[in-house]
């Protein structure tokens, strides 16, 4: 993605990742709400990615209203909005 549209820039919420990792998720978020239509496929499209780049157990909740309470491995947990669209991206298991 060569030019970030203002709608699609994350704002971040709460992190624990290594900016490396936080940069690549970033990525892929725009890139799925760019590719994809509905929120099952965006978080499904996130954590395949996550999953091959980055090995299993990731977790991906994609929605504009959920309530959360999760357990996830120390320096693998993101959440982070684009527009009105929530990311809870974890790794646990």
């Amino acid at each position: 993605m060569t030019m970030q549209e203002p709608e699609h820039t994350p704002t971040l919420k709460a992190s624990d990742l290594s900016e490396e990792i936080q940069t690549k998720i970033f990525e892929l978020a725009q890139q799925s709400i760019v590719t994809c239509k509905i929120e099952k496929d965006i978080a499904t499209f996130l954590k395949k990615e996550l999953d091959q780049i980055y090995g299993p157990t990731w977790h991906v909740i994609v929605g504009r209203s959920f309530g959360s309470y999760v357990t996830h491995e120390q320096g693998y947990f993101i959440y982070f909005y684009i527009g009105d669209l929530a990311f809870l991206i974890f790794k646990s298991g």
